[in-house]
């Protein structure tokens, strides 16, 4: 696959744009990446092909690998961004990429000049301005983070992780595939997340990583039981806040504690519960071994800032974004807002930006709020998180909308369906004469998230 990638001109430091399906080939194709230095840029296949435009107009990768189905379409705007090669990669092993590597017949791989700050892969994630940035992770990062994670966590080559995340972000790809490889685990693959055949496929492993919701839906089996776990040594959640209730409602029904942790996708991971030890209910654990965590402000409740070598290189292409990013000290600002206590466990308690997480994906409202905005009768938006029993957050616009107009839920949602991926559209659409404003006549968000709160 290296050869393969190599021959296409994926040399290091050149970008390949992944958007296809988890399989164990997308897997070979990250570690081939790694392999001749090539920067990998992994894509959520729920992106539209508008999402994609900016994307890899951004990033300008040699080579874009889509799903077979997708080429047609996909084709074209790749090649508008400069992309020299376009190759497609199916679930099972179909498409023309893995047509190249059985074709190919030179295992001679290029000698890259590479180091531990050699860039290994960029991750999209948005800001409220809805403008996604591309954060930078070095080798150094990936490596660090990998041996911390595999040594907190106790993995040994007898383990096998039940991988049932997506691969296009920091968990499924970075967490569980670098800390499983760093040991030399084992990995069970599953396509995607069915509570019914995780439980199934939980009896030939001992590891599951997951967010919140895949145990809450775990919790609406009722083959979930002590007996039906009895072999698993530990239970990662992340990526979203896992609410006290599910902690204690999972392990009254399997008698395992629930080991959270705290990263995020510039910093990979931050901090854990310990592997053995209190592990608190509503708390991200202790900073892990290397990694700088504080809080700053005048309150013991403060912005947390971090500093190690998991932290991130900064934005593709955004020296600005970057600088505003770090303190003069060298830490970078995570714009959540937390408090440690005296036993130096670390409790987020809540983001400085409006950011929703629903279902573990980061929803950023700015980006859907100039799609609501754009709609003809809709004369502003607000969108916010409201608690959801299993998503965390259900995404929720709130529209003041001209006089006269007759817009419906329905319509809306029509509307968003075909510019935004899925997991981003609205689970429910309120419509009010006018957004609440303070003094300043800035919308007060807070005010929306009490009187929403109910629905869901």
């Amino acid at each position: 696959m290296a050869a393969t990638l190599a021959s296409i001109g994926a040399a290091a430091g050149e970008r390949i744009v992944l958007q296809a399906e988890k399989s164990t080939e997308s897997i070979l194709l990250y570690l081939a990446a790694l392999r001749i230095g090539a920067v990998l840029v992994p894509l959520n296949t729920a992106y539209t092909p508008a999402e994609l435009e900016y994307f890899l107009s951004d990033a300008k990768p040699r080579l874009a690998v889509f799903r077979p189905q997708d080429k047609e379409q996909l084709e074209p705007i790749a090649r508008r961004a400069g992309c020299a090669s376009v190759e497609t990669l199916g679930s099972t092993g179909d498409g023309t990429l893995m047509e190249r590597v059985r074709r190919h017949s030179t295992p001679d791989l290029p000698q890259a000049e590479l180091g531990p700050d050699s860039l290994a892969a960029i991750i999209y994630t948005s800001g409220t301005t809805g403008r996604s940035k591309g954060a930078m992770l070095t080798r150094r990062n990936l490596a660090s983070n990998a041996m911390a994670l595999a040594d907190c966590w106790r993995f040994t080559p007898d383990d096998v992780l039940l991988h049932a995340l997506p691969l296009f972000h920091v968990h499924g790809l970075f967490v569980a595939i670098n800390t499983v490889l760093a040991a030399g685990a084992s990995l069970l693959l599953l396509t995607k997340f069915d509570a019914g055949e995780v439980l199934r496929q939980l009896r030939f492993a001992n590891v599951l990583m997951g967010v919140p919701t895949y145990y809450t839906r775990l919790l609406q089996q009722d083959a979930l039981s002590r007996e039906s776990t009895e072999h698993v040594r530990l239970f990662v959640s992340g990526s979203a806040p896992l609410l006290a209730e599910t902690h204690r409602e999972f392990e009254q029904r399997t008698g395992h504690v629930i080991l959270e942790r705290y990263g995020m996708t510039e910093t990979l991971m931050n901090t854990s519960n310990p592997y053995e030890g209190l592990r608190l209910p509503g708390s991200v654990g202790r900073r892990l071994p290397g990694v700088e965590v504080r809080v700053t402000g005048p309150e013991t409740v403060g912005m947390l800032e971090v500093r190690g070598p998991n932290v991130f290189a900064g934005y593709w292409n955004d020296p600005q974004k970057t600088a505003e990013s770090f303190t003069a000290d060298g830490c970078f600002i995570t714009g959540d807002l937390g408090s440690i206590d005296g036993s130096g466990y670390i409790h987020i308690v809540g983001r400085a930006k409006d950011v929703v997480i629903s279902g573990g994906y980061n929803v950023y409202p700015k980006e859907i709020e100039t799609e609501l905005d754009a709609i003809p009768g809709v004369i502003e938006s607000a969108v916010i998180g409201v608690p959801h029993p299993d998503l965390g957050e259900a995404v929720t616009a709130i529209l003041a909308v001209a006089p006269g107009t007759h817009l419906t839920e329905p319509e809306i949602l029509r509307a968003l369906r075909s510019r935004l991926a899925r997991y981003k559209v609205p689970r429910l659409v309120r419509f009010v004469k006018e957004l609440p404003r303070n003094a300043m006549g800035k919308v007060q968000k807070a005010e929306l998230r009490k009187i929403y709160r109910g629905d869901n």
